[in-house]
């Protein structure tokens, strides 16, 4: 698996520091169980974070924290863990928290082809499955707020590029697009969000509220 896109350091420090929402937190989880770079930074950064905890003194940030951290992640040995079992094209966390595979998923329509399963999360985000058949296009939509993407399976081409397995879009109020699923298999993607969607289409906003997204 060829990995292109990834996630910011500043996710992965969030994520290290258990400051996330727990949609985005499954996210980042299913990623980093894919991607060795992302794992790896990971884990560096939940070494750094428990030497300084360990050892520093409680303290205001300076403007050069941030960096120092960053400069500090090449002088921390640490051996990769394996990545966790995955059950089908779902890894070990998302497996785990939906209790199985893609079987286990409980579908829901939502046009042109397009289904999604909403999983259970805290209310400061929200996370789904899509599954968009190949070929088909999400409605035109900007954002409200941030929304990561990884895709599962198959492929989805926006404005911003091609996404393929393990891939994740990082999208934020100045990005308008239309994702459109590549030929092949169906496009399946873990879509995280901590605000509404904007869709320029009429039926798209009427339908927003019954759909949540």
């Amino acid at each position: 698996m060829t990995i292109r896109h990834h996630l910011s350091d500043t996710l992965l420090m969030a994520y290290a520091a258990g400051s996330l929402p727990e949609a985005f937190s499954l996210l980042v989880a299913t990623h980093i169980s894919l991607c060795d770079e992302c794992r790896a930074a990971a884990q560096a950064y939940e070494a750094v974070g428990g030497a300084v905890m360990e050892t520093g003194d409680e303290a205001q940030l300076s403007r050069g924290s941030l960096d120092a951290v960053l400069a500090r992640l090449d002088d921390t040995p640490a051996e990769l863990r394996p990545a966790p079992r995955r059950a089908g094209i779902f890894p070990a966390p998302l497996a785990e928290y939906v209790g199985g595979g893609a079987d286990r998923v409980k579908w829901r329509s939502v046009g042109m082809g397009v289904r999604q399963a909403i999983l259970v999360s805290d209310r400061s985000a929200s996370v789904r499955l899509l599954h968009i058949p190949a070929g088909q296009a999400v409605p035109d939509h900007g954002h409200g707020g941030t929304e990561l993407t990884l895709v599962l399976q198959g492929a989805f081409r926006d404005e911003t590029g091609l996404y393929g397995p393990g891939d994740v879009e990082m999208a934020d109020e100045a990005l308008e697009h239309t994702p459109i699923a590549e030929p092949g298999p169906d496009c399946i993607c873990l879509a995280a969000t901590d605000a509404r969607l904007r869709f320029k289409g009429l039926v798209p906003r009427l339908a927003q509220p019954f759909l949540r997204i």
